[in-house]
């Protein structure tokens, strides 16, 4: 049995309001990229939400949490230039995508699967 001064590593997974951070964007190709981003690893799985540029272009309300999905307007046009990802999503759940060999696209919930590699091209 261990016991803590302070905070204890249960104390700190329920601190965070979702675990995963999803980000999905598209490149000038048109392909899609999702991005799926481990809150408790930290370290070398931390998020860039807006990109170097004007602060007018910035993506200014970004809080833990809160999902954004309008980062496109109805004709199409990006409403913040420097946000990387223009739909955030957060989950406590562990959600991969991928499309099968028969084109569909598969959700797996709280389960592992490999990638294949060379498929597309690198996301950033």
């Amino acid at each position: 049995m261990s016991y803590y001064i302070g905070t204890g590593p249960a104390d700190v997974i329920n601190s965070f309001i979702k675990r995963y951070f999803y980000g999905m964007r598209r490149n000038t190709d048109g392909e899609l990229f999702l991005l799926k981003s481990d809150q408790q690893k930290g370290g070398s799985d931390a998020i860039t939400i807006n990109e170097v540029g004007e602060a007018s272009g910035n993506f200014p309300d970004f809080e833990e949490g809160i999902s954004y999905l309008d980062g496109i307007n109805e004709t199409h046009d990006i409403v913040y230039d420097n946000l990387r990802y223009q739909q955030l999503k957060w989950d406590n759940r562990s959600l991969l995508y991928y499309v099968d060999d028969e084109g569909y696209l598969v959700l797996k919930v709280s389960e592992k699967h490999t990638y294949p590699t060379g498929t597309s091209a690198p996301g950033y």
